[in-house]
């Protein structure tokens, strides 16, 4: 796809292209938030026992520990 410069566009372009956004705007399937959210929060919960950032990662399985401190004496 062509990087199309705005600025050297006429406003007549410009008009066209909008109308074409927006009628690919217009034919998106749209959902109410309400409905959107329940899906999206038994989404996350039906994976939270999985999560790391939920339950913690292991000890011994974490690739992050800190293998040992650095002593100054």
């Amino acid at each position: 796809m062509p990087v199309i410069n705005v600025e050297e566009l006429t406003d007549l372009d410009k008009a066209k292209m909008e109308v074409t956004q927006l009628k690919t705007e217009v034919k998106l399937e749209r959902a109410k938030t309400s409905k959107c959210c329940e899906e999206i929060t038994e989404y996350i919960q039906s994976g939270a026992e999985e999560d790391p950032l939920v339950k913690g990662i292991p000890e011994e399985k974490n690739p992050f520990k800190e293998k040992g401190g650095c002593v100054i004496c």
